[in-house]
This record gives C-alpha cells, sequence and structure tokens, in this order.
C-alpha cells in the first residue's frame, strides 16, 4: 500500500512546486484591468502661472479679437458673433464654477459681462476670481428673467442694466474656451 501512494505523494509534491511557476507564466504580459475609470480632475483645480495658462474647454484657436470695452458698448453689432477677449475674472459662481464675470478690472463699477460655458460642457475653478482670462465664445445679447437675476446675484454677479421688474438686459459669452492665469504676487 505505501508502494501504492508514494506516486501519489510524489505527484502531489510536484504539483506543489511547480504550480506558482504555472502561475506566473500564464500571468506573463497581462496587467490586470483596472475596474475604476481615473476620476477627472476637481473643479477646484489652483489657476496656473503667467508662464502656463490653464486652459478649460477647447484649446483657443486663432480668430478675432476684440477688446472687451468695445463688445460692451457696441453689443447689438457683436451678438451671435465668435470673438476672442481679454479681461480679469470678478467673480465666478461659487458653488460649481459653471459661470464667470469678466471686465477689465475686478473693480464692481466696472462694466463687465457674464460667461458662461457652452452646453455645460466645462466649469472654471470657483477660486478664479482675480485671474487674467482670454475667452473664445460668441455673443449673446437677451433679456434674464427675474428669478435667474435673483439666483446669480445671490452668487455674486452683478447686473448693470437691472430693470425695476426684477429682468435685466445681458451681454454674455458663450465660450467654447477659456484660458485662466495669475500674475506674480496676485
Amino acid at each position: 500500500m505505501i508502494r501504492e501512494m508514494l506516486p501519489l505523494r510524489a505527484a502531489a509534491l510536484v504539483a506543489c512546486l511547480f504550480a506558482p511557476l504555472f502561475a506566473l507564466t500564464a500571468c506573463r504580459g497581462r496587467a490586470p484591468k483596472p475596474t475604476v475609470e481615473p476620476s477627472p480632475p476637481a473643479v477646484t483645480t489652483p489657476v496656473a502661472t503667467p508662464s502656463a495658462p490653464r486652459t478649460y474647454g477647447q484649446p483657443l484657436t486663432p480668430g478675432e479679437k476684440v477688446p472687451l470695452a468695445t463688445v460692451l458698448q457696441r453689443a447689438d453689432s457683436y451678438a451671435n458673433r465668435a470673438i476672442t477677449v481679454e479681461g480679469r475674472v470678478r467673480q465666478a459662481c461659487s458653488r460649481k464654477g459653471c459661470w464667470m464675470e469678466i471686465a477689465d478690472s475686478t473693480d464692481k463699477a466696472t462694466p463687465g459681462c457674464r460667461v458662461t460655458f457652452k452646453n455645460y460642457g466645462f466649469f472654471v475653478p470657483t477660486d478664479a476670481a482675480g485671474s487674467h482670462t482670454r475667452v473664445q465664445g460668441v455673443v449673446e445679447v437677451s433679456t434674464v428673467k427675474a428669478s435667474m437675476v435673483r439666483h446669480l446675484e445671490e452668487e455674486g454677479a452683478v447686473f448693470a442694466s437691472k430693470q425695476p421688474d426684477g429682468t435685466a438686459r445681458e451681454v454674455r459669452i458663450v465660450a467654447t474656451g477659456v484660458e485662466l492665469w495669475r500674475r506674480g504676487g496676485e
């Protein structure tokens, strides 16, 4: 009986010794697949330095550059046109970064306009206020409902042409791409 068990024990011993080798050979060259997709960068990513502006949305392309003050003074002539403007971020949505208000300076008395993002497709950091920006998008001139004016004002937006009924005429840029940067000490 011992003679009959000897081959079984030898076979078991060989299997125990070589099983890890076979397992390593079988797995070689195969990387495990991740079970969770990596998450996108957080919305609150800090604004970049001047040497490397941070882009949100699509990269900016060559196009018509117009001073922001000119767009605001002659808004109807720029309505429905794709343009590029530069300015300062005076305010940004404090909840998601789903809009920002730009002007030639951060002073609330300076005329400015709201920037939203095409198809709600991207956001800017909620701490973007004070940053320099370059925005590319389409100019829209419209009347904003009183309820939306209240909502935006609760988040810090400013409407220069607010009507007695609570509505406001607004010059807005629907951006396809935004670049943000800060200069030293800002």
